[in-house]
């Protein structure tokens, strides 16, 4: 008999800790609203107050919010490591994929080559034009932190030789860098929040694109006139090149400007058409939809850019073979915390999820009329609050995706209306970069500001892309309603 007790007991205790055994909570809605709010707090607190790492943070939350909403620690343990094991299955590898990628063409000279064949073809005039540009298309392929840690001694060089004010040069180039973090794929928040809405990578992409295209031109050459008369600093006596010295640096091998810039829209390409011949033919099963389709998925197409930059890039720049590997090696340790945030944030969604406090928060918000373009705006404004609460744009977009997860199935949104609330979302996350933020900070040391100087240039710039970008989202919800 004891011995029964006893089998029965631990079949209970494996059954509570049974992946398939979905947790429950009967908590009023009262009960699980304020352990929605207290844990947020709680996220928001830990990271700016406490100091603590985003996916420390991230995790203490989920617990505090599960633990309030009624759910057994047991359970909450679990929806947390379900929900950091499915985020991290689907966007974990296109992370990793994307730090090798651009640490290859930032290796290889590829970057290089592609700014300097821009900049020498351009007019004086035409320089914040073409460096918004460079921005973007630098910012394509990698993280922000990288971008601009590449694109700085590019804009001090640029702004050194063109005799152009810093900041006409610098703001373009930043905002065409952060636009593409913002809005287009594989950067971390766009991607995560396309798999924690279920949007099409492909369809994401394309708004992405089509949004950023405004908010960059207005944030960035034109807005930069402005910027320029309010913050007037010398140029930074950094990056002095040979060439600034006189020392002759044609030998210097690099890829060729149409190799890198090949490499680098090879992923996006792939994408898009698999996203454009699924839309125009939906269903299709013949060979080549079948073989673009498979090209087209975001951890293919990213795989075929890596092992393609391998052999266009490494060669043209002359690396030996042990040298492409070091650069492979090397890429994938410095984003370890952006993988464990990424993950832990949708940890934190599977908590609001399996507490019921997403559907909730999804009821409260379809109350407010159900109608699309609201829904955006409230998105966007849910991630503005995350984003300056915390300073950190994946934070806010990761966070934001996870409570609006429910509005998806409770709203029947199709795929382009998932594709808008992603891209509302990421322009909120980029709203007003503070103190709190690490690139308001590089921003300001890399080019000798004040920290009101960063804030009337840098701080300024994000909030125009963040309203030019909800503003285009709204625009074109009427394509999707």
């Amino acid at each position: 008999m004891a011995l029964s007790t006893q089998t029965s007991a631990l079949a209970s205790l494996f059954a509570a800790a049974d992946p398939a055994t979905p947790p429950t909570t009967t908590a009023p809605e009262w009960q699980l609203v304020t352990a929605a709010l207290i844990g947020i707090a709680c996220i928001v607190l830990l990271i700016t107050w406490a100091k603590l790492h985003p996916f420390l943070s991230l995790l203490i939350g989920s617990l505090v919010t599960g633990l309030l909403a009624g759910m057994s620690a047991t359970q909450t343990i679990l929806s947390f490591t379900t929900g950091f094991g499915n985020t991290m299955g689907s966007v974990g590898v296109l992370i990793a994929l994307g730090a090798v990628y651009g640490k290859l063409l930032a290796d290889s000279g590829g970057a290089d080559r592609i700014v300097d064949a821009l900049v020498s073809r351009a007019s004086v005039r035409a320089l914040p034009w073409i460096m918004a540009l460079v921005g973007a298309l630098i910012g394509l392929p990698m993280f922000f932190e990288v971008g601009l840690v590449l694109l700085v001694p590019v804009i001090i060089l640029v702004a050194r030789r063109s005799g152009l004010p810093l900041i006409r040069v610098a703001i373009p180039t930043l905002a065409g860098l952060s636009a593409m973090h913002g809005f287009v794929p594989p950067h971390p928040g766009p991607l995560a929040a396309i798999g924690l809405l279920h949007a099409n990578i492909g369809i994401t992409l394309l708004f992405g694109v089509i949004v950023a295209i405004p908010a960059v031109i207005i944030s960035g050459p034109l807005f930069s006139r402005l910027a320029a008369r309010w913050v007037t600093v010398p140029i930074p006596e950094l990056f002095v090149t040979d060439e600034d010295r006189g020392v002759d640096t044609s030998d210097k091998k690099r890829p060729a400007f149409g190799v890198a810039l090949f490499s680098i829209l090879l992923p996006a390409a792939l994408m898009l058409i698999a996203a454009i011949v699924n839309i125009v033919i939906p269903g299709g099963t013949s060979p080549v939809q079948v073989v673009l389709d498979f090209l087209g998925t975001p951890s293919i197409a990213l795989l075929v850019a890596v092992v393609v930059g391998m052999f266009l890039l490494g060669r043209g720049g002359g690396m030996p073979k042990a040298k492409v590997m070091e650069s492979v090696t090397t890429s994938l340790p410095p984003i370890a915390g952006i993988l464990l945030i990424v993950g832990a944030g949708g940890g934190f969604k599977q908590v609001l999820v399996d507490s019921t406090i997403g559907s909730v928060i999804a009821n409260v918000i379809s109350g407010f009329g159900g109608s699309l373009a609201i829904v955006l705006l409230l998105a966007w404004v849910v991630a503005v609050l995350i984003r300056v609460a915390t300073g950190s744009a994946t934070v806010a977009t990761i966070t934001a995706a996870g409570i609006l997860e429910p509005l998806i199935t409770s709203m029947h949104m199709s795929t382009g209306a998932a594709s808008l609330l992603v891209l509302a979302i990421g322009a909120g996350s980029l709203f007003l970069s503070h103190v709190n933020d690490a690139g308001f900070w590089l921003i300001k040391e890399y080019f000798g500001l004040s920290i009101g100087q960063t804030l009337k240039s840098w701080s300024v710039m994000e909030c125009v892309i963040s309203v030019v970008g909800i503003l285009s989202v709204l625009a074109l919800s009427p394509l999707v309603a």
